[in-house]
């Protein structure tokens, strides 16, 4: 809102008041960082069986993304990679970040069905792009 932050203030050294604006930010998006309609093919992709269908069918759909969307994602999943690799200081592992994360960026446009069948796949989505970062966004 074209508010100047000073990063600099003392109420910024809480790492939770930042980690939970970043959160916050992407739940409080008209549309999450994946798409309303690419929702059901991230789970239709994360269900399948064979791996390597699996993992070119996440990275066409990360690809097919809108730009905006595409390079907030590398961005974001950049840095969550570099959290995780402080997993041992921080305990936010590979699969602590898809639980945080996997709802507030991956959600179907109604609520309405099954939430914690979603849940468990929509957390998959996030695990898996973290696990295969440097596959889906070679560059």
């Amino acid at each position: 809102a074209d508010e100047h932050l000073d990063l600099d203030d003392g109420r910024w050294e809480d790492i939770h008041v930042v980690t939970g604006a970043l959160k916050l930010f992407f739940r409080e998006l008209p549309e999450p960082l994946v798409p309303f309609s690419h929702f059901d093919k991230f789970i239709a992709a994360i269900k399948m069986q064979d791996p390597t269908r699996r993992g070119q069918c996440i990275r066409d759909l990360v690809f097919s993304l809108p730009p905006t969307h595409h390079d907030t994602m590398k961005v974001l999943f950049c840095h969550l990679c570099r959290v995780i690799e402080y997993k041992e200081e921080n305990r936010m592992s590979v699969q602590s970040i898809a639980i945080v994360f996997g709802p507030t960026l991956l959600r179907p446009v109604s609520e309405e069905g099954n939430m914690a069948m979603h849940m468990v796949f929509q957390n998959q989505v996030v695990e898996h792009i973290l696990n295969q970062y440097s596959y889906i966004f070679p560059d």
